[in-house]
């Protein structure tokens, strides 16, 4: 079994987490990649940062490649929309371990955005930890939604 390949974003308000993960999620066995910033810049701009490590998602995935993503900021807001831009990206809001697991679980989120300001360390690393752990259902009703989401996003066509 390959390891989930993770790609990893932030702005300056998520840097003291994102150093947290790196080490935390390699440690667990995940294949992490960091897509900056690389250093604090409280002037930083958060889009490129998300939205380069969602188009590594997407790119991993279409090559059979296991990966998901991880994009923090202060709210979580802001980069969690960075990388909803991205075709083919799932971003999901985790503020608890329910919405965490549920955004895997019935959305097959493939990227789950924090809030560094709104948990401490050991709370936003059980998040990410529940979000990455937990399996897509394959429950027709989510994936017959999430396929919907998928044309409309394709072709913008509305599917009842």
């Amino acid at each position: 079994m390959s390891r989930t390949r993770v790609h990893l974003a932030t702005d300056h308000a998520g840097m003291e987490l994102s150093a947290h993960l790196m080490k935390h999620l390699s440690a667990l066995g995940y294949d992490m990649v960091d897509h900056g910033p690389l250093s604090y810049d409280a002037e930083d701009d958060y889009p490129a940062f998300c939205i380069r490590a969602a188009l590594a998602v997407v790119a991993d995935q279409a090559n059979g490649i296991p990966a998901l993503g991880i994009v923090l900021g202060g709210s979580g807001n802001g980069e969690q929309i960075a990388a909803n831009k991205v075709r083919g990206i799932r971003a999901a809001l985790a503020w608890n371990l329910d919405t965490a697991r549920l955004a895997r679980q019935h959305n097959d989120a493939n990227v789950v955005a924090v809030g560094g300001r709104q948990h401490s360390v050991e709370e936003a690393t059980a998040l990410i930890e529940a979000f990455l752990a937990e399996p897509f259902s394959n429950a027709e009703r989510h994936s017959r939604r999430i396929a919907k989401i998928a044309l409309y996003e394709r072709t913008g066509e509305v599917a009842d």
